[in-house]
Formats: structure tokens, sequence, C-alpha cells
């Protein structure tokens, strides 16, 4: 979630969908993915802050949070072509070659988790998703790079506007948890997930 604040409401990057996919067509989402084998060896600017490092280390095995945070840098440039990034060069390979050519490298040290949330066993594709958090102030530019993502179209939307867009469920609980985080950075992140057939939420 790319958060924009140099409006009189804060604004959110919201992608729609291509009407062609059989997953959620046409619905509107944030940009996001799943992670790559060679998100686990991209060159980076910065690295997580210390306590989002250590959020991670809590929950996933060694390395796995790092690569999950530049999964989601790598899947923004994919999908909306926006770079989280800063100047740097470095050499990188496969699906990280087309963004180390523009000549910057992730900054990580942008990102903070909003949530996670498991999708409910009934779910034909389910997902154990880690939702995070930028300010648009750290992309290098706020304009889409031309020829260049995966999503129908990109706009960023006031949170009043984007819970009136076709949404999945998942996404408009991230959206009132986007608003709530913002008035209270130090509120608990839920953790979402399903048990003994119902959402039983508990905090990360």
């Amino acid at each position: 979630m790319i958060i924009r604040r140099d409006a009189a409401k804060p604004r959110v990057l919201m992608g729609k969908r291509h009407g062609g996919h059989s997953f959620m067509p046409d619905r509107w989402v944030f940009p996001g993915g799943r992670i790559d084998r060679a998100d686990y060896r991209a060159p980076y600017a910065t690295d997580l802050r210390p306590d989002v490092g250590g959020l991670f280390d809590r929950y996933l095995p060694a390395g796995r949070g790092r690569a999950l945070a530049l999964a989601a840098v790598r899947e923004t440039w994919e999908e909306a072509g926006l770079l989280l990034a800063r100047p740097g060069q470095a050499r990188a390979r496969g699906p990280w070659s087309t963004f180390a050519a523009q000549g910057v490298l992730p900054d990580l040290e942008a990102m903070d988790v909003v949530a996670r949330a498991i999708t409910p066993p009934a779910v034909g594709k389910r997902f154990d998703t880690w939702f995070l958090m930028a300010d648009a102030e750290r992309l290098t530019s706020l304009d889409r790079q031309p020829d260049c993502g995966e999503l129908e179209e990109i706009d960023w939307v006031d949170f009043d506007d984007a819970m009136s867009l076709p949404l999945p469920t998942v996404t408009r609980l991230m959206i009132k948890e986007a608003v709530a985080r913002m008035e209270d950075p130090s509120r608990p992140k839920p953790f979402l997930r399903y048990k003994d057939r119902g959402m039983r939420p508990t905090s990360l």
C-alpha cells in the first residue's frame, strides 16, 4: 500500500485487474504478488528497519521477510510501473533486470507492516499475505513509467472513494486498517486467519 499525502485527503495507490483474469477480474487491488526465488538475492539500497525485520523474523524463516519486502517492491514496478527505490547501481538478472536498468535499487527502509491475512480453506486459491505500507514520497516518481505495468489502470484514490470501488473483501479490510493506522501508528498489527470455521483475528 503506497500512501500519497500531498492533497487535502490522503490517497492510496490502487490498480484495476484486467477483465480477462480468471481470478478477481475487474477488481481494484494493491500492487502485489508472490515471492520469486530471485527476491532472495536481489540487491537493495536500504535494508528493512529493525522493528520491521524483527517482526518478520518472529514468524518467518531467516531471509524470507526481506525477500517478501523485495517482492513487494518488484511487483509494484511490474504491475504499476512505479519505483520504490533510491539511486544505485548493481547487476541483476531475471525479473530484477529491468528494475536495475533504471539505475535504482530498492528502498526497503521505506516499508512498514500493516497486517497479515491468510485466506480461508474454502477459497480456491489460498494466500498467506503480508500487507505493507510506504509513503509515496519514497517513490522515484509519481508518474507511471511508459510501457510498464501489468494492471489495466492505476489511480490515486482517497480512502472514502476507494471503498466504493469493486474490491476484494480483504482489500476493503486493509483500507480500513490503513486509515486507523494513520490515526494511531502504535495500534496492534492485525493477523487475520481462519480457524474452527471462522475468522480468528489476533495481533502480530
